[in-house]
C-alpha cells in the first residue's frame, strides 16, 4: 500500500489497551485460534471450500484485510506479521508489496528503499550502496532493493518502520528476513492446508513505471510466478493491486486474477499518468466516467478512506461521498485503506489523548466506514477489524 503520513511524534506507551484488544480478538477470531471440535472444523472447511470456488464473490463482506500482515503488532511484510494476521482472523493478507532485486527476484517490501524497514544501515559491507535516487519524482536517499542481489538481501533482517507509533513492535526487530513473492505463494499453500480454509493474498506492484525503465518490469515476473503455481485464474485466491492503472491493464492481459486499482488523494496523479503526459487526477478517475473505464479492466478499487468519507478541516469525518454507490453501480468492489488503532491515524473525533502510540476509538471509526457499504477494508489491526465487523453485522 502506498506511503501515508505517519505523524511520528514522541511515543507514550499504553500497554493495557493494546493487550486487551489483542486478547479479545484471539478469543473471537474463530476456530483456528480457539480449537473447534472435529465436526465444527469439518463444517467450516466445507464452507470455506465452497467460498473459495466462488472466487472474489466468496469473500466475507465487509472483508478484513491484513495490511502488510498484522503490522500493528509486528514489523511489516514478514512471515511473523502475515501469520499473525491470519491468527487474528484476517480474511485476506496483503502479502506483499512487490519490489525487484538486482537479479530479478521479487521481494516483499513497503518501498524499494529499505533503510527504514531493514537493518541494512548496520551492515558496513553495504555502506557504499547508500545513494539518492528520484522515485516517482521525489528525491529519496537510502538503500534500494534493485541494487542488491537476493542473496545479499537475505542477510538483512526486518525492523519496525514507525517505532514512534509502535515502540512495542521493536521487540521483534531482527527476527525475520525479507520474504520473496515465490516464498509467499508457497506459504499461502502451506497455511491453507494447515488452517483448513483457503488463505487469500493481496500483492501490489510497487512503482511499476520506475522499475520498467530500469529493465526490471514487474508485471511479467508476477504473471510468470502465478502461472508456475497455478494461481492465475479468475477464481485464484490472489488479488493484484497497483496505484498505476497501466500496471493493472498490463496484468489484465497476462493473467485472469481479480484486479484492483489503488487510488490516492483526489488531487494526486498516478505516476504512470505523469510519465505519459495524461493530465487526469484521481478526482477524474472517481467520476462515473472514470469508474466505468476502470471497470473495463479491473474488478475493484482501493481508495484512501478519505475518498469514502472526506475529513473536515479539523480532521473529523464529514459527509460520505457517493464513491461507494458510484463504484457499485458499475460493478466494482471497494477495499479502502488504511484503518489503524493509533491516535494520529484516526479521524479527530475518535482520538483519545495525544500520545502517538496511544489507541483511540477505532471501533467507532470502523462503524462509520462500514456503514457506507464498503466491501472490505485494509487494517494494520486485523483483530480490531474482526470485532468491529461482528459489532456492525449484529
Amino acid at each position: 500500500m502506498g506511503t501515508e503520513r505517519t505523524n511520528e511524534t514522541q511515543p507514550q506507551t499504553q500497554i493495557t489497551g493494546r493487550r486487551a484488544l489483542l486478547g479479545a480478538a484471539v478469543l473471537g477470531a474463530g476456530g483456528a485460534v480457539l480449537g473447534l471440535s472435529g465436526t465444527a472444523r469439518a463444517t467450516e472447511a466445507v464452507a470455506a471450500g465452497k467460498a473459495a470456488a466462488r472466487g472474489l464473490k466468496g469473500l466475507p463482506v465487509p472483508a478484513v484485510i491484513g495490511h502488510r500482515g498484522a503490522s500493528g503488532y509486528r514489523p511489516e511484510h514478514t512471515f511473523g506479521s502475515y501469520e499473525l494476521a491470519l491468527d487474528l482472523g484476517a480474511d485476506i493478507v496483503e502479502a506483499g508489496d512487490l519490489c525487484p532485486t538486482k537479479d530479478g527476484h521479487l521481494v516483499c517490501r513497503h518501498e524499494p528503499e529499505i533503510g527504514g524497514t531493514t537493518d541494512v544501515a548496520d551492515h558496513p559491507e553495504f555502506a557504499g550502496r547508500r545513494t539518492t535516487k528520484v522515485l516517482d519524482g521525489v528525491p529519496t536517499t537510502g538503500w534500494f532493493t534493485e541494487d542488491f542481489t537476493l542473496a545479499e538481501l537475505k542477510t538483512l533482517r526486518a525492523i519496525e518502520r514507525i517505532p514512534a507509533n509502535r515502540p512495542h513492535n521493536t521487540l521483534y526487530n531482527g527476527r525475520w528476513e525479507i520474504p520473496t513473492f515465490e516464498e509467499v505463494l508457497k506459504w499461502q499453500d502451506e497455511q491453507t492446508r494447515k488452517r483448513g480454509r483457503q488463505v487469500w493474498i493481496y500483492p501490489e506492484t510497487k512503482h511499476p513505471t520506475y522499475f520498467r525503465k530500469l529493465g526490471l518490469a514487474l508485471e511479467e515476473r508476477v504473471a510468470k510466478l502465478l502461472r508456475r503455481h497455478g494461481k492465475d485464474t479468475r477464481n485464484s485466491p490472489v488479488i493484484l493491486q497497483s496505484f498505476e492503472p497501466s500496471s493493472i491493464q498490463k496484468l489484465n492481459q497476462l493473467v485472469d486474477n481479480p484486479l484492483v486499482v489503488l487510488l490516492s488523494a483526489a488531487d494526486s496523479r498516478p505516476w504512470d499518468f505523469v510519465e505519459a503526459g495524461d493530465p487526469r487526477t484521481v478526482r477524474d478517475l472517481i467520476t462515473p466516467k472514470g469508474l466505468r473505464e476502470i471497470a473495463g479492466y479491473a474488478q475493484g478499487i482501493g481508495p484512501t478512506l478519505d475518498l469514502v468519507i472526506p475529513r473536515k478541516a479539523d480532521g473529523s469525518l464529514g459527509e460520505p461521498s457517493t464513491l461507494v454507490s458510484d463504484a457499485h453501480r458499475v460493478g466494482l468492489i471497494l477495499h479502502p485503506y488504511t484503518m489503524r488503532n493509533e491516535n494520529p491515524f484516526l479521524p479527530a473525533e475518535f482520538r483519545k489523548g495525544t500520545a502517538a502510540d496511544g489507541y483511540g476509538d477505532p471501533f467507532g471509526a470502523f462503524q462509520a466506514y462500514f456503514a457506507t457499504g464498503i466491501d472490505g477494508v485494509f487494517t494494520d489491526n486485523a483483530d480490531t477489524g474482526v470485532l468491529a465487523r461482528a459489532d456492525y453485522l449484529s
